[in-house]
């Protein structure tokens, strides 16, 4: 059984991570949920603004094993992807993932830590539509498509499209 990992800090998009997680395991996935939040205990919020549920996390990212996992996903939330982008151990996970060619999943305001880890440099990205300008500045070419693959790295803008990103995902696990 493959495991995909999830990352995260904390106010994160709610359907971003849950609903893509169960979906993903709906199609026999195991799941894992990183943190690099103080506490396990992080806080989910709906569009952004409404504080939604609250999960609790597997792991700490400071323990993870990147080898462990088969894939990555990085959820939005304008918070969560903004601490992310300058976390050095979220950092650490995502280029391990990268540099070993497994699947990065990442959706909405998450791509900020793709400019943040010189990875968006030469790719073809999509993402929520703010992130349009970053995007182009850190070198990626921006498309506004529900999905977006280039070679492992898999991009989608919003919670509208999670149905296509998780099929993008299984794909690229397939």
């Amino acid at each position: 059984m493959k495991t995909i990992a999830f990352l995260l800090h904390n106010y994160f998009e709610q359907a971003e991570y849950e609903d893509v997680n169960n979906q993903l395991k709906d199609k026999g996935y195991k799941t894992v949920l990183i943190t690099t939040h103080k506490d396990k205990n992080v806080q989910a919020m709906e569009q952004d603004v409404n504080k939604g549920d609250t999960f609790t996390a597997d792991i700490f990212a400071k323990d993870a094993i990147v080898s462990d996992y088969d894939a990555l996903v990085l959820p939005g939330g304008t918070v969560n992807a903004d601490t992310i982008r300058g976390n050095k151990e979220a950092h650490s996970i995502i280029n391990a993932i990268n540099d070993a060619g497994k699947p990065l999943a990442v959706i909405c305001h998450a791509p900020w830590a793709l400019i943040n880890t010189d990875i968006a440099k030469g790719k073809t990205l999509t993402a929520y539509h703010t992130l349009q300008t970053d995007l182009e500045n850190a070198g990626a070419k921006f498309v506004d498509q529900t999905v977006q693959v280039d070679g492992n790295l898999i991009t989608s803008r919003n919670p509208d499209d999670i149905s296509n990103f998780v099929d993008a995902i299984d794909k690229a696990l397939s």
